[in-house]
């Protein structure tokens, strides 16, 4: 079993009961259990800022999955909640994002692994390190670094 990290976000129709939702199909992958579920948290938009706040929260998964397996599992889950891909940055219903697998580092036009934004994004450190505060992101270091360098970004957590 390799531990991987996915983050969950949305900004449509209902994104709370949607993370909610998407949390639950993530423990019905094969070879896959949900250890650990972070709490919600809104976050403002970034890139396109005409749009509703976004609800963010990361699961810490047990899978045997290879990493495209998990990736395709995660594509799957987001096309069942309606996920149109639009332009980037743009409102949604579900994403869901492979950050960690593992140590793995993997560059493919299809997967890149640690996703190659996450140490930039509140958003995804703050539900990281609530569930695994010692999380080190591969070629880069500890993910507690990279919290402070992300300051001006607003990220509440929600009460359950």
């Amino acid at each position: 079993m390799t531990v991987a990290f996915v983050g969950l976000g949305a900004n449509l129709d209902d994104p709370r009961r949607q993370l909610r939702s998407a949390m639950d199909e993530l423990a019905h992958l094969a070879h896959t259990r949900v250890t650990a579920r972070s709490s919600q948290y809104r976050s403002a938009p970034l890139g396109h800022a005409e749009q509703p706040d976004f609800i963010n929260a990361v699961a810490r998964l047990d899978t045997a999955l290879e990493p495209q397996a998990l990736w395709e599992g995660l594509r799957q889950i987001e096309s069942a909640h309606g996920r149109v891909r639009s332009f980037r940055n743009a409102p949604r219903t579900l994403d869901l994002d492979l950050l960690l697998y593992g140590d793995l580092r993997v560059a493919s036009p299809a997967l890149t692994i640690p996703h190659p934004r996450m140490h930039e994004r509140a958003f995804v450190l703050r539900p990281l390190l609530e569930i695994d505060p010692a999380a080190r992101i591969p070629g880069l270091g500890e993910a507690r670094e990279f919290l402070g360098r992300c300051a001006g970004q607003s990220v509440e957590r929600l009460p359950e």
